[in-house]
């Protein structure tokens, strides 16, 4: 999304020595202060990640936020090298800033906050493709410094970590130099040695049987346990599963939803059934129940939503919806899931997935989040972020975000 500089400077990083001091909006004189968000946000905006705490409005930028948004790590240019520190969204303190020899910008940050995976260019996990090179620098550091400097061979992007910190997953691109294609891998931190993953039933997978995916990885979501992580891919006609590798039988998915476990280091695919992947990725959207038990993906091109038993890692069903156009949206309460795509937003039953419930918003949605206490739905829009009535679409309140990208999602607990 282009902005104006003028849009920028509303939102303005003033970072002091040793912590982040970020400045809030004033609102002009004669001018209504903007309402008080009731929930504590992360949003992407065009110049970074946006906090909005009641009405505080600040921006953190070459920031990465943990999935459920409780720690950011932040870096920022010091001379030829980089400084880098914490955040903790809850409280706003902020670590001691450390020097990283080197520039780097922050790519992925383990899902306890304590580590963060830092690369000299940033480079996008779902969707686009790397530039070919030989040889791909990763740092790894915590709030006290540098704990491991890689030089991983090929076309490298790190996407989480494990677990117990040990190891990181990462996309290798192939070929190296002309990447077209990519599969996911274990580096063990202490060696800088990749591997592959296990299957489902914790075994290796053989050589030869790694599954190498060309279409979209369109979004992940972390499971609330912190255990797994789910990517939705699209458009991967003839694509074979390392269970289709093994067995010798073809393979034919265009969606699936890549399952990663990241205690136990094994990865499964869901195959999502026709016309799932059929059309534009961004049509897409996936959400996980609070309670981990169900993944809900949607494709509002064909009005479909599947119904995935996390348990099982299965499609339990697929219901029908209205067709919708547009970039998809989806976030999950205890009750009611909701969908999005342009300016509608639907409210379903998250029991029957029926009873939808459609009203429209002012603009093009660009982000779903439902609040803890499932009485508010907030709506990404253009430069605003909006609140709802969950089940009637009332809107409740509206603050402006200059330059919204889109919504993170919650931010560490109030």
């Amino acid at each position: 999304m282009v902005v104006t500089t003028s849009r920028r400077r509303i939102l303005t990083l003033l970072a002091g020595a040793g912590a982040t001091a970020l400045a809030g909006c004033e609102p002009p004189r004669g001018r209504t202060p903007a309402p008080a968000v009731p929930d504590p946000l992360l949003v992407r905006v065009d110049a970074g990640l946006g906090l909005l705490r009641g009405a505080d409005r600040r921006t953190i930028p070459r920031a990465v936020a943990t999935p459920d948004g409780t720690w950011v790590f932040a870096t920022t240019p010091e001379g030829p090298d980089t400084a880098c520190w914490r955040i903790d969204t809850a409280t706003r303190r902020t670590s001691a800033r450390t020097v990283l020899p080197g520039r780097w910008l922050p790519q992925t940050v383990s899902a306890d906050g304590t580590r963060v995976a830092l690369t000299p260019t940033g480079m996008p996990v779902n969707g686009g493709r790397p530039a070919g090179r030989e040889v791909t620098p990763v740092l790894v550091a915590d709030a006290g410094g540098v704990r491991h400097r890689l030089d991983l061979r090929g076309a490298v992007v790190p996407e989480a970590f494990t677990a117990d910190g040990t190891g990181l997953f990462v996309l290798e691109w192939l070929p190296a130099t002309a990447p077209d294609r990519y599969r996911v891998r274990v580096v063990d931190l202490a060696s800088g040695t990749p591997g592959p993953l296990s299957t489902r039933d914790k075994t290796p997978v053989p050589p030869g049987a790694e599954e190498e995916m060309r279409g979209d990885g369109r979004q992940a979501v972390l499971a609330p346990d912190r255990t797994v992580l789910y990517t939705l891919y699209t458009h991967q006609p003839g694509h074979r599963h390392t269970r289709d590798l093994v067995s010798g039988r073809p393979g034919n998915a265009h969606a699936f939803v890549h399952t990663l476990h990241l205690r136990e280091r094994w990865a499964y695919c869901i195959d999502l059934p026709h016309p799932f992947g059929e059309a534009a990725a961004a049509g897409h959207a996936m959400a996980i129940t609070p309670d981990g038990g169900r993944l809900l993906v949607a494709d509002v091109a064909s009005g479909s939503v599947a119904d995935i038993a996390t348990e099982d890692l299965a499609v339990r069903r697929t219901v029908p919806q209205p067709r919708g156009t547009g970039a998809a949206y989806a976030a999950a309460g205890d009750d009611r899931l909701h969908l999005a795509a342009g300016t509608t937003v639907r409210a379903l039953d998250l029991t029957r997935l029926t009873g939808t419930v459609d009203w429209p918003v002012r603009e093009p949605v660009t982000g779903l989040v439902t609040s803890r206490d499932g009485g508010r739905l907030y709506v990404g829009q253009r430069d605003a972020v909006s609140w709802h009535d969950p089940a009637t679409g009332r809107e409740l309140g509206r603050v402006p975000v200059p330059g919204l990208v889109g919504v993170h999602g919650l931010a560490g607990s109030a």
